[in-house]
């Protein structure tokens, strides 16, 4: 299967397996720590060591899409991104993604996931066959000048 091929039952089997590998990359990653949830938060991590970080996810909803301060916030977060050699993805959505990082904070506050960094884990390299799908997708789609592909998580 080849990702030139933009319709049809191969475009949308890919998207279903970068969904997949998304998915699990973000469930991998919570036990283990490496994720940073925030828009604030994620400029610090990226600030101080941005060589750990493996991937950065943009979330919005409709209604994110007119926050004009979001959107500044945004094209720092993908400049920096793209300075560093970081894989970016915007992800539709925020409901599921709520549902896979377990999106409440201690005490019953919604945690902010317009900006979720997955890094690696402080021990190691992380090789996983999910993330390597997920940065053979971004490669994929900047040969396409798609420099920040858009991935809709499916509901459950």
């Amino acid at each position: 299967m080849t990702f030139e091929e933009p319709c049809g039952d191969n475009a949308t089997e890919r998207m279903d397996t970068v969904e997949k590998a998304l998915e699990e990359v973000l469930t991998a990653a919570l036990p283990q720590g490496c994720i940073t949830v925030g828009v604030y938060e994620a400029a610090k991590s990226l600030n101080v060591d941005p060589d750990n970080v493996v991937l950065c996810l943009l979330a919005t909803d409709e209604e994110d899409v007119k926050d004009v301060a979001l959107q500044i916030h945004f094209t720092l977060i993908q400049a920096f991104c793209c300075e560093n050699d970081i894989n970016i993805l915007r992800v539709n959505n925020m409901r599921r993604l709520a549902e896979i990082l377990e999106g409440v904070k201690p005490g019953g506050e919604s945690m902010d996931l317009h900006c979720v960094l997955v890094t690696n884990p402080q021990s190691s390299t992380w090789k996983d066959p999910a993330l390597s799908k997920l940065n053979r997708f971004c490669r994929d789609s900047r040969g396409l000048d798609q420099w920040v592909p858009v991935i809709n998580l499916p509901e459950r």
